[in-house]
């Protein structure tokens, strides 16, 4: 089957991807208004982007009428935001989390979460998540749609501190399976990890004897 995504609409050209792109991982992400109050959202495209610096990005999309989310207003403001990793023990909040909260209301403190100061910015992390990354904006970029009206506001930030519960460390590695983080599915769907499996990588020179092994 062969599908033209510029005959299609937007929402169609949305289901084929996130049922391609999948597991996707979750940033929860807090941010702070210019007046204090902490919002907190999820945004499954979210990715690493360098590792020196540490960067990460989401994509944002935004509302009808071309109106910025409260996240990146936020972020465009303060420069700065959190970004959690979402596991098994608090996706159920997270998930609630996503209510369309006024803007005046703190999406973390009406779903139960704890906020806890964070070490280099001001914007305060999630006590319950098992790993925290403190994040200064690098940019953003406007993606998609026309010049007057983007489809989606993709972050950029650079991580300057990470919080990682002790017992998920061993020699610099965090334990997956202590992690156990959630994965973004199609529509109301998520993941666990599941099986895990282990591939070497293969010198040239391996790859010959192999295939030579094989034939």
């Amino acid at each position: 089957m062969q599908i033209d995504p510029q005959q299609q609409s937007r929402h169609e050209n949305y289901k084929l991807l996130i049922g391609s792109v999948l597991p996707r991982p979750i940033a929860f992400v807090t941010s702070r208004s210019g007046d204090g109050v902490v919002n907190a959202a999820p945004f499954s495209f979210f990715t690493v982007v360098s590792t020196q610096p540490p960067m990460v990005s989401i994509s944002v999309g935004r509302k009808p009428g071309n109106v910025q989310k409260d996240t990146t207003r936020n972020i465009a403001e303060t420069k700065e935001f959190v970004v959690h990793v979402v596991d098994g023990e608090n996706v159920e909040r997270v998930n609630q989390t996503a209510v369309d909260f006024p803007p005046d209301k703190s999406e973390a403190e009406e779903v139960g979460f704890d906020l806890v100061p964070s070490v280099k910015i001001q914007t305060p992390r999630i006590a319950q998540a098992k790993v925290q990354m403190e994040c200064v904006l690098d940019r953003i970029l406007p993606m998609g749609g026309t010049p007057d009206a983007p489809n989606t506001d993709l972050i950029i930030g650079q991580v300057v501190m990470f919080h990682v519960r002790d017992d998920l460390l061993e020699e610099g590695r965090i334990d997956t399976r202590l992690l156990d983080p959630i994965g973004r599915l199609a529509g109301t769907s998520y993941s666990t990890i599941g099986r895990t499996f282990s591939l070497p990588r293969l010198s040239y020179e391996e790859w010959q004897q192999r295939k030579r092994e094989q034939e």
